[in-house]
């Protein structure tokens, strides 16, 4: 997979794409190469923590700020550990941090994405899965149980939609790192040009929790698919986000009616 400025090419065939996921279950070629997480940071205050959905929907579009940031492309910065990190599986860990750990986390090298509601979430370029800084290292992965004042509103039907599956119950941070997922799948899904307009356009998207009679139906149109490795949470080869919405013209058109 490439990180550059060339679209990764569009597989012609979904079972081929399936038998390289690096979201995948089962061990493939990717488990050998060496390991890279690529790590983000939600801020939580005791007093006023973020909606969950706002916090998903940002973590999603902290992916793809970074992976459009010209650091993560070419000859930048952070394009040949991000290079690594999408050769091998595809990991994403969310830590959370408030107060003086959010101001030392603020320090390190990474984008801060800041949700329509608030939501503020840290995304940092790949890092070895044994090779963490020291100051996210030592930040909480649980207590990132969110939720929502209100049922979100229905999704904007000019954007991408990353449908959640209804039938698993996640933490915020794990359905941060699925969401981030989703989004990184229509990311690839798309051509230079429509990543470009989508990015020009701020990234808008979705995260909702499919209605239930919808959900199989979803995870059966081609659309991508996160088919989970069972690290934590969940079972090995749980189907966790379908994206909808990425595929090519949707996409396009889509933009230009927001």
């Amino acid at each position: 997979m490439t990180s550059d400025d060339t679209p990764t090419p569009r597989t012609s065939s979904p079972a081929a794409a399936e038998a390289d996921s690096p979201f995948r279950e089962t061990r493939t070629a990717r488990d050998e190469a060496p390991q890279f997480v690529l790590p983000l940071v939600v801020r939580i205050e005791r007093a006023d923590p973020p909606a969950r959905t706002d916090a998903l929907e940002t973590a999603a579009r902290a992916v793809l700020v970074l992976l459009s940031d010209e650091r993560a492309l070419g000859e930048g910065a952070w394009a040949a550990a991000v290079r690594d990190w999408q050769d091998a599986r595809i990991r994403k860990v969310v830590r959370r941090a408030r107060g003086a750990e959010w101001r030392r986390a603020q320090t390190l090298d990474g984008i801060t994405v800041t949700g329509r509601g608030g939501a503020e979430v840290r995304v940092f370029p790949p890092v070895p899965l044994d090779g963490w800084p020291k100051d996210l290292a030592k930040l909480q992965v649980s207590g990132t149980d969110l939720d929502d004042p209100a049922p979100p509103p229905a999704p904007d039907p000019a954007a991408p939609v990353l449908w959640l599956n209804p039938g698993l119950e996640m933490t915020a941070g794990k359905a941060m790192a699925q969401a981030g997922h989703g989004a990184q799948l229509a990311w690839w899904e798309l051509s230079g040009a429509e990543r470009k307009e989508w990015r020009e356009a701020g990234f808008p998207l979705a995260v909702r929790t499919a209605d239930p009679a919808r959900w199989e139906p979803l995870t059966r149109a081609g659309l991508p698919v996160v088919r989970d490795a069972g690290f934590t949470e969940i079972a090995p080869g749980s189907c966790t986000v379908v994206a909808e919405g990425a595929r090519e013209g949707t996409l396009l058109s889509g933009l230009g009616q927001a």
